[in-house]
């Protein structure tokens, strides 16, 4: 496949821009251009240097050509594919998403999906999807969208609502970790090896970043005993991936969250333990710093976040300079595969975040976005029948997709009263019994913190 198109709303991304353009060079069934495109322009243009030099290299398979676009208009038109990764604002409002809660004894181990920081992105993300939305519809109509932009649920829920017959799915990596979850425990159990996590086939049910197995097998075995057995006797250590230290890193853990859960409602839980933990009641796994300790897993602090940051400018700059070359090796993403399959190169099994409008999960809202799995092929996604969602599970999502449709209502009409009923539903500040008044003023402030990224009619 040949002169393919794909446009990449937030092209001059230091992270994953990166980690596109690495699997893009690894495969040689599919070439074309990438049409970077970013409000900062420069680091698109950086993005486009790096890019065409790595493709350069003589260990590179793949055949791209990175341009720069000043426009959307001009990304989209007669483009292929489009791919979203944004972020919405900068670090300096994530800090106020994240922190700002604390006053209230809330703490948040992500803060950009669930809870009253995912809620407050979703505030200023929701616009920009809109416009985004439009823009599809306009010039590129018959495009793929792949969105990777967190809050996924609603990123995909607005671009959905703006434009109903645009093509779009979220891609979300969480399921695969806790794939190479079941792979390890099935080795230590068994001694027998597993030579590709995609062979640990999983039914996949839920919403973005609050995912469950409710079949997970490898060959012939069913994974939940010896899952079970491996908790049984390994809970208060936990499981750690190789490669992985939760000790020294922001994102890793000892999977210990997940084990509780399984513990408590008999589904293996199919994300990480900082996204898992922002659903449940606060007073539970994030309690307070040291409840986050004591399962083994760590908040990621937005001040990590600007010094990663500032780390990955220095290294663009250093890549752009031929000082660093990007290693050439897999990364377990799987953009690649769903868009050769889409392309008609393969048939490919993936999860994926669509509305459930074929009632892929019969038990929940048709409105609702959710993440199950879906067959891949030519031009086309086939969501795949999840079942019902247990009634202890659909108890814990059901005030979440509420707040996912309070949320949406009060981005799209500037409605402060809907961002506080949201709040007051949510487990995270229910769980820390926290005053109507209190809550009132934190969203306040809150608001009042992220202005500058939201439209209008929140200054009024």
């Amino acid at each position: 496949m040949r002169e393919i198109q794909i446009a990449y709303i937030g092209g001059g991304s230091r992270g994953w821009a990166w980690t596109f353009m690495t699997d893009l060079a690894l495969d040689d069934e599919i070439s074309g251009t990438i049409r970077l495109y970013d409000i900062d322009e420069e680091a698109a243009k950086k993005n486009a240097q790096i890019g065409n030099h790595l493709m350069s290299r003589p260990d590179a398979k793949g055949e791209w050509d990175f341009t720069v676009c000043s426009s959307l208009q001009e990304a989209l038109t007669g483009c292929n594919f489009v791919v979203i990764s944004i972020l919405p604002g900068t670090f300096d409002e994530m800090e106020s998403d994240v922190h700002m809660p604390e006053r209230l004894g809330v703490y948040q181990s992500v803060g950009d999906t669930a809870g009253p920081g995912g809620m407050i992105r979703a505030l200023r993300t929701i616009p920009m999807f809109v416009e985004i939305a439009e823009a599809v519809r306009s010039f590129a109509p018959d495009a793929w969208v792949i969105n990777y932009t967190n809050p996924m649920s609603l990123c995909v829920r607005t671009l959905y609502d703006v434009f109903p017959k645009i093509k779009a799915f979220g891609c979300c990596h969480e399921v695969f970790g806790t794939q190479k979850v079941l792979r390890g425990i099935y080795e230590a159990q068994t001694g027998d090896h597993v030579e590709d996590w995609h062979d640990i086939l999983v039914n996949v049910i839920g919403i973005n970043h609050f995912t469950w197995f409710t079949e997970a097998s490898y060959r012939d075995v069913d994974l939940f005993p010896v899952y079970k057995s491996y908790i049984d006797s390994h809970f208060a250590e936990g499981y750690q991936l190789e490669g992985e230290n939760w000790m020294n890193s922001h994102f890793a853990c000892m999977h210990r969250v997940k084990m509780d859960l399984f513990n408590r409602y008999g589904l293996i839980a199919a994300a990480g333990d900082r996204h898992l933990a922002e659903f449940m009641p606060g007073d539970e796994y994030l309690k307070d710093p040291e409840t986050v300790k004591s399962w083994m897993y760590s908040l990621t602090t937005v001040a990590w976040r600007k010094q990663d940051l500032q780390e990955r400018l220095d290294r663009s700059q250093r890549l752009i300079e031929g000082k660093e070359e990007i290693e050439l090796a897999p990364t377990g993403e799987e953009g690649i595969l769903l868009i050769k399959a889409l392309c008609g190169l393969s048939r490919f099994i993936s999860n994926v975040n669509i509305p459930n409008t074929f009632l892929q999960i019969p038990n929940l809202p048709a409105t609702a976005v959710v993440e199950t799995n879906a067959v891949f092929c030519r031009d086309s996604i086939r969501p795949l029948i999840a079942g019902d969602v247990p009634e202890k599970l659909k108890e814990l999502l059901l005030p979440h997709l509420q707040n996912h449709e309070l949320t949406y209502r009060a981005a799209r009409t500037c409605d402060r009263e809907l961002v506080v009923r949201a709040f007051l539903n949510d487990p995270l500040i229910k769980g820390h019994h926290c005053a109507e008044a209190d809550v009132r003023s934190l969203v306040d402030d809150m608001i009042g913190a992220t202005l500058a990224y939201l439209p209008e009619g929140w200054k009024k």
